[in-house]
């Protein structure tokens, strides 16, 4: 039986007002912050920050609000046609780094097909609170009625290049498949074309979008501020969550190895290490069920600068790590039990720390120095 469409025709703005909550004072290990609930939302999965401050915030259902400093909350109209069924749906979104010049923002959810639904990346125009001239630049090649692991974070690379993760959708032998976008980190212009220096490029040996592959379900992404390196983060089964900084062509492993076992408690694959993959930059055995990541930057935490944060759904923390020499140390638990599932992370251009709760209701939590 096909599973349920969620379809999207939405020609009216929705505005809806909340107060700000009272801010929350927290001491960590180098700095003392205080964190307020600015809206709250049903299931929220992903956001991004425009020039103007305010905040666009995806819903997995297939909602996208405009969110002002104040918490005032706008829907914008106009997305396409998203499937929302198991851990699809509206995911990522992602302002064009010129917006000020050409109001475009990118957003991935999973589309549906007559196969299925399988992860896409779109661009739209951003007028006002409509979404006008939506272009998608690039759709799974193998859609499935399978509704786990579609991913999925969108990452702007140099230049004009955009990073998309991609899930395994449930099915880890595709992961290994250099043909199959599953399990993937994919890597296309922001016209959906293909750069000439992808690992594939020419079609002969793997799909021409693929970056790399063996990645199980990679649900945050980052670019490291200071070498412009792409940093993932994906879920184990249970434990083998891991940390990666994919390069061109190199394969992560899943499902041949990994530091996790299966649910039934059964043995993954031949092991932990094999030639010809790559091990991760960390690992957590058990799994914390990671999702968003960021790296800090900006003049409102110094002492945070180059330091990468891990939200974590299954245990309802934030996880802050340090990169010494190529390596990744744990160094604080952040938040453990106090705002619920961690879904995404951020820091955006005002330079404070934003989370969002995967709840109903989830909220938009921002993060600034306490005075």
């Amino acid at each position: 039986m096909p599973f349920p469409m969620q379809i999207l025709l939405l020609t009216a703005s929705v505005v809806l007002a909340f107060p700000l909550q009272a801010a929350q004072r927290f001491e960590t290990e180098l700095v003392n912050i205080e964190a307020e609930q600015v809206a709250q939302f049903s299931h929220p999965w992903g956001m991004t920050m425009l020039p103007s401050g305010d905040i666009l915030v995806t819903e997995q259902r297939g909602r996208l609000w405009r969110v002002s400093d104040s918490g005032t909350k706008t829907e914008v109209s106009g997305l396409p046609q998203v499937t929302a069924v198991g851990q699809g749906g509206l995911l990522d979104v992602a302002a064009d780094p010129k917006f000020k010049g050409n109001s475009r923002i990118f957003f991935t959810y999973s589309e549906p097909g007559s196969s299925g639904a399988g992860t896409a990346l779109a661009s739209a125009n951003l007028n006002g609170n409509r979404l006008e001239k939506i272009r998608v630049l690039f759709t799974m090649n193998r859609k499935t009625r399978r509704g786990q692991h579609f991913g999925s974070r969108i990452v702007f690379g140099p230049g004009d290049t955009v990073f998309v993760t991609i899930g395994d959708r449930g099915d880890g032998s595709r992961a290994q498949d250099r043909f199959d976008h599953a399990g993937a980190v994919i890597r296309v212009k922001r016209d959906g074309s293909i750069p000439e220096d992808n690992p594939f490029s020419d079609g002969r040996d793997g799909a021409p979008e693929i970056w790399s592959i063996g990645h199980r379900n990679p649900q945050g992404a980052a670019l490291h501020p200071s070498t412009g390196e792409i940093f993932t983060v994906e879920h184990g089964a249970r434990g083998g969550d891991e940390i990666n900084a994919p390069e061109a062509g190199r394969n992560y492993g899943w499902p041949v190895i990994s530091y996790g076992r299966h649910y039934s408690g059964a043995r993954i694959g031949e092991g932990t290490v094999k030639a010809g993959m790559e091990q991760p930059l960390h690992y957590w055995d058990p799994s914390i069920a990671p999702s968003g990541m960021a790296f800090g930057f900006g003049d409102q935490f110094p002492e945070w600068a180059e330091h990468l944060f891990v939200g974590a759904l299954k245990d309802r923390k934030l996880v802050r790590l340090t990169l010494d020499e190529g390596e990744l140390l744990p160094a604080e638990i952040l938040f453990e039990g106090e705002f619920g599932r961690i879904r995404d992370v951020d820091f955006f251009a005002d330079g404070n720390l934003y989370l969002l709760t995967d709840e109903d209701p989830g909220a938009l939590i921002r993060i600034t120095p306490a005075p």
